[in-house]
């Protein structure tokens, strides 16, 4: 089985919107992003590789989520398409690209992209995709080459407001 854990950055900074992909963390997001990323930690979910946006605020969300995990962050590998947006067949063709050894990926990004990537990897995904929301998709395939959008199984899905 291979699994992929996709999460929109956590909560940003209400300003600097000219500067875009420069935006930092807000102090909640940071909360947040230690919860969520804990709540993996106590399930047992943890990555193999870890692949980001270079935007901050979703480079920072995957950094709060590695020191977690125990995941090295210097081992973070950051795909600049993440930023603009990949359509599905591009996010299937990167994680087709990946080593077999890699059983479980996480990956971090931005909306819409996340949610369209989780509405479109799995047949039923009837939810939203706030800030931080952390979602496993699992596929029954022993290769990444096997993956195929509409063929994922949703495991979890985790917001922050499980954990108000």
């Amino acid at each position: 089985m291979k699994r992929v854990v996709i999460v929109r950055h956590a909560k940003s900074v209400p300003y600097g919107y000219d500067d875009d992909f420069n935006r930092g963390l807000s102090d909640r997001g940071k909360s947040d992003a230690k919860k969520l990323s804990s709540q993996l930690v106590k399930d047992g979910i943890l990555p193999d590789m870890i692949v980001s946006s270079p935007a901050k605020r979703a480079l920072k969300t995957a950094k709060i989520y590695a020191e977690s995990l125990s995941f090295p962050e210097n081992k973070i590998l950051l795909e600049d398409d993440f930023y603009d947006g990949v359509t599905t067949q591009e996010f299937i063709d990167i994680l087709r690209g990946l080593p077999e050894k890699v059983e479980t990926v996480f990956t971090f990004g931005h909306n819409p992209t996340v949610y369209y990537l989780c509405n479109n990897l799995v047949k039923y995904f009837n939810s939203d995709m706030p800030t931080c929301s952390t979602v496993g998709i699992d596929f029954k395939v022993e290769n990444w080459k096997d993956v195929s959008a509409r063929e994922g199984s949703l495991s979890f899905q985790l917001m922050p407001r499980m954990f108000k």
